[in-house]
């Protein structure tokens, strides 16, 4: 079922893609400019599609409901939706200058998934990664990984090299990991759009769980540093 589904969704992505990058880019710019009167500390949702919410409302992707679930759980976190549609690690290579001027305290890393299903260099996916996160740790943010997968037909050898990669740099840079960053949602027919890839609101709802096990963690780490206010409920 899911093989069929990226099967789908792959041609979905290398048809429509490229347009809807050059529309959703500036728009994207616009909606996450940081506000001269927010002063919270700033998480910063860095991604393709599956973070911008292609296809489902603002209030509905996943950056907009960890904002409320953040909200209800009284961590003084802005989150800000810094996803892309189309883009890939090369792409988000590029954006890495951009992202920093947001000055994040907290970036998660969701890049990867359009080039495994283009087929790209997993040697060169796997650079493009590395050198983004270095690029954000030497800024001082604290980064959290999310991990991708592919359907098998893309071949055993593909498959387990793409994947590998995520563990791999989590390791190195001693970064927490979400394992799958679609996990329980993926293959979901329930809990996805038509196109098969792109979940639902119900299925961010899935996706905002997973990342807050993950990056509780790291907030709480946070919280504890002296000159930050603690707060309740976590």
């Amino acid at each position: 079922m899911l093989s069929d589904i990226m099967r789908r969704a792959r041609t979905f992505l290398a048809i429509s893609l490229p347009v809807v990058l050059i529309l959703v880019w500036p728009i994207t710019v616009n909606a996450v400019s940081p506000s001269a009167s927010d002063t919270r500390p700033r998480i910063v949702a860095f991604g393709d599609s599956l973070t911008a919410g292609l296809g489902v409302q603002a209030d509905e992707s996943y950056p907009a409901q960890l904002q409320r679930r953040l909200d209800d759980l009284k961590y003084p976190y802005r989150v800000i939706n810094a996803g892309v549609s189309g883009d890939t690690t090369a792409g988000g290579l590029r954006r890495v200058p951009w992202i920093l001027k947001n000055e994040p305290e907290l970036v998660i890393l969701e890049l990867g998934a359009n080039d495994g299903l283009r087929g790209l260099s997993v040697d060169q996916t796997k650079s493009n990664l590395r050198q983004i996160v270095k690029q954000l740790k030497e800024a001082g943010a604290a980064v959290v990984l999310a991990g991708m997968k592919l359907p098998p037909n893309y071949g055993k050898d593909y498959t387990t090299r793409f994947e590998a990669i995520y563990p791999a740099l989590a390791q190195e840079y001693h970064l927490p990991l979400i394992p799958f960053f679609l996990e329980g949602v993926g293959g979901a027919s329930s809990l996805n759009q038509a196109d098969g890839i792109h979940p639902t609101k119900d299925g961010y709802e899935i996706v905002v769980e997973q990342v807050l096990k993950v990056i509780k963690a790291v907030l709480n780490e946070r919280l504890q540093e002296p000159g930050v206010a603690q707060t309740s409920g976590h």
